[in-house]
C-alpha cells in the first residue's frame, strides 16, 4: 500500500493522482503478487476495482505493467468481505465472506501462497485493528497529503513492528516492509 510521508493512504476524495507508477514500482510489486495466490478486498472497494482491471483486460492499449497485473486478478481467488447479506460479486473467482477475523484465521491454515489485501482505507484499517495482518509493505511515497484517509488511527492500543527490508527506488519512493511484534 502506498502511504504518504504524513501517513495518509487516500485523498478526501479517494483521488489515486498522487500514486506513483514507476516501472521500478512495478517490478518490485510483481515480487509480492507472485509470491501470493489470494486477494482479501472490502466491498467498498470492490466495484470500482473489479470494474478497472476489467476494463485493462478488454482494452489494446493498456499499459504493459496494468495488463501484466489484470491478467493475475483475473485468474486468482478474491474475497469480498460485506456485511449485507445480498452482494453477488459479478466476476468469476470471488468469493464472499461476512466474518473477516474467522475468515482470515481459516485462510492462514490452508496450504498455498501468501495472502494480499487489496482494501481501501476502511478495510486495511480493520484487519490492522483485528491484528490480522502478519507483514506489511508500506511503499512510502515522498509527498505530503496534508488531509485524507489514514490505516492506523483506530488501533486503540500501540502497535510495534519490525523491520524486514527496505529498498530504496529511483523516483524517491521507499519500500518500507515490517512484520508485526507479537507483545510478550
Amino acid at each position: 500500500m502506498q502511504i504518504s510521508l504524513d501517513g495518509l493512504v487516500g485523498t478526501p476524495d479517494d483521488k489515486g493522482d498522487w500514486i506513483l507508477n514507476t516501472e521500478e514500482e512495478w517490478a518490485d510489486l510483481f515480487t509480492d503478487i507472485d509470491s501470493a495466490d489470494t486477494y482479501l478486498v472490502g466491498r467498498k472497494m470492490y466495484p470500482g476495482y473489479f470494474e478497472y482491471w476489467q476494463s485493462v483486460l478488454h482494452k489494446p492499449d493498456s499499459d504493459l505493467n496494468e495488463l501484466k497485473f489484470a491478467k493475475v486478478e483475473d485468474k486468482a481467488t478474491h474475497i469480498v468481505f460485506t456485511r449485507g447479506a445480498d452482494f453477488k460479486p459479478e466476476w468469476k473467482n470471488i468469493q464472499v465472506a461476512h466474518d473477516l477475523p474467522a475468515e482470515v484465521a481459516r485462510l492462514k491454515k490452508e496450504e498455498g501462497k501468501n495472502i494480499i489485501a487489496w482494501g481501501g482505507a476502511n478495510f486495511a484499517a480493520n484487519l490492522i485493528a483485528l491484528d490480522l495482518v502478519d507483514e506489511y509493505r508500506l511503499a512510502l511515497n515522498p509527498i505530503a497529503l496534508g488531509k485524507g484517509k489514514g490505516i492506523f488511527g483506530e488501533l486503540g492500543q500501540w502497535k510495534k513492528f519490525k523491520l524486514i527490508g527496505s529498498k530504496a527506488l529511483r523516483s524517491g519512493m521507499v519500500v518500507l516492509r515490517y512484520g508485526r511484534v507479537t507483545p510478550r
